[in-house]
C-alpha cells in the first residue's frame, strides 16, 4: 500500500508558478516539481479548501493550478473536520486568522493521511507549533500525519 499524502495549496502554487527570480522560491519550485514528477509513489489527495484557494487570483494562474489538480481525489469536510478545526483554534494551535490552515490539517487528520505536504512554514510546517497540533489531534482521538515539505518527502 502506498503512503497517503494530502497536498496543501502552496504545493500546487509552487508547482505551477512562473519561475521566480528569488533564489529560495526558485529552489522550492524546483523541489516541488521534482516531487510532483514522482508523486505516483503516493496516493495523493486534496480538499475543497485546496480547490477554492487554487481558483483564486489571476485567472490564468488559477487555471494552471486547477489543471494540475485534475483527477486528484477530493476529501470531504464534515462534522469531524469542523470540530477538529474548532479545537485547533480554541487551543491556540492556530490563530483565528489561520482558519484555512487549520482546515487543511483537520482534513488530512480526519482522513488518516500519512503525510501533509506543504510549503506553509508559518502555520503548518512549523516546529514551534507542530507539538500543539499533534497534541490536539491525539486528545481528539486522531493520529496526526507527518507534516513536511517536498524536500523532506523525496525518495531516492
Amino acid at each position: 500500500m502506498r503512503p497517503k499524502v494530502y497536498v496543501e495549496t502552496t504545493i500546487v502554487s509552487y508547482l505551477t508558478a512562473t519561475p521566480s527570480g528569488d533564489i529560495i522560491k526558485a529552489a522550492h519550485q524546483r523541489l516541488t516539481r521534482e516531487w510532483w514528477a514522482k508523486r505516483d509513489h503516493f496516493d495523493v489527495f486534496v480538499s475543497q479548501a485546496v480547490l477554492k484557494e487554487s481558483a483564486r487570483g489571476d485567472r490564468n494562474e488559477a487555471a494552471r493550478r486547477l489543471a494540475a489538480l485534475q483527477g486528484i481525489p477530493v476529501l470531504a469536510g464534515g462534522v469531524d473536520v469542523s470540530e477538529l478545526v474548532e479545537r485547533f483554534i480554541t487551543s491556540s494551535a492556530f490563530p483565528a486568522k489561520a482558519f484555512i490552515d487549520a482546515v487543511h490539517v483537520a482534513v488530512s487528520v480526519v482522513h488518516g493521511m500519512n503525510y501533509l505536504l506543504t510549503w506553509n512554514c508559518t502555520h503548518i510546517a512549523n516546529a514551534a507549533i507542530r507539538g500543539k497540533i499533534e497534541g490536539v489531534c491525539r486528545a481528539s482521538g486522531f493520529e496526526p500525519p507527518t507534516i513536511c515539505t517536498p524536500e523532506e518527502l523525496m525518495e531516492n
